[in-house]
């Protein structure tokens, strides 16, 4: 790796971990466009290169997840019976998507669906809705069946699931910062199911640029993640004292022209 390219992927880790502090977004939404052209340049596919963002991506949250994890747990926060209840249907999920369903895709095809994800997110943020509290938790099938979306949904996308948890569990009567609390620790083992699917889907790969096991490009992973777990609390920081809500509809509308980028580079590439 240049140092070219260690510069721009720690700007990108900087401000991927600065904006999911101040603003309480996955990283996915800003690094896998940022990473899909940086591996571009490197002469990767389009198709390929895309995948290996999105893995790149789920990746970091292995690293990122457990400062996060240790400062909600000390808070006291952290929903520890939603976690067990959630994670064998995210292990399953998981793995149906990072070993079946990722490999057999093609990178615009997950462009596509990535797109669409952006879109839904930043609808959310420009909107800033939250949803009324109706119900409580469900039983064990319940929970393994949303479980199973969230691993499932995370695999495809390179995300941590907070877009579905969050919104769920508010929805179950689950306060708004136990609900993100909780969000945050579910990171963890959707990262690592789905990481270990990555890792036995892509081990045949030819053509993988230097450092990479499987769909994960480790250089790229490492200097992002470094990076990001220094901004990350600066900007929940500062989401104290900037207006959070106005912030959030500018960078909706980032999110829009990313998307219109993302699904114009997969129809050139069809």
């Amino acid at each position: 790796m240049t140092l070219e390219i260690a510069i721009y992927l720690g700007l990108v880790g900087c401000v991927t971990g600065f904006m999911a502090g101040l603003l309480g977004i996955g990283g996915g939404l800003i690094m896998v466009p940022f990473v899909t052209y940086q591996l571009t340049q490197q002469g990767v596919g389009h198709d390929l290169a895309f995948k290996m963002a999105i893995v790149t991506s789920m990746s970091t949250i292995m690293l990122t997840s457990i400062s996060s994890i240790r400062a909600h747990h000390q808070k006291g926060a952290i929903r520890w019976d939603l976690v067990k209840g959630f994670a064998p249907g995210i292990i399953f999920g998981s793995g149906l998507a990072s070993l079946w369903i990722f490999a057999i895709l093609k990178g615009s095809t997950l462009a596509i669906l990535f797109s669409v994800f952006v879109s839904f997110s930043a609808t959310q943020m420009f909107l800033d809705k939250k949803p009324k509290p109706t119900r409580e938790i469900p039983g064990f099938a319940g929970l393994f069946g949303v479980g199973g979306i969230i691993g499932f949904l995370s695999g495809l996308v390179g995300a941590g699931g907070a877009f579905v948890s969050v919104p769920f569990m508010a929805w179950c009567n689950v306060s708004i910062h136990a609900a993100v609390a909780t969000s945050a620790a579910l990171g963890f083992p959707i990262a690592v199911a789905n990481v270990a699917g990555y890792i036995v889907s892509g081990w045949y790969l030819e053509n993988l640029p230097a450092g990479s096991l499987g769909y994960i490009w480790i250089p790229g992973m490492l200097v992002i993640a470094s990076c990001s777990i220094f901004t990350a609390p600066l900007g929940a920081k500062f989401a104290h004292r900037l207006p959070v809500k106005k912030l959030k509809k500018v960078f909706a509308s980032f999110l829009y022209l990313l998307v219109a980028y993302m699904i114009y580079k997969s129809i050139y590439e069809m």
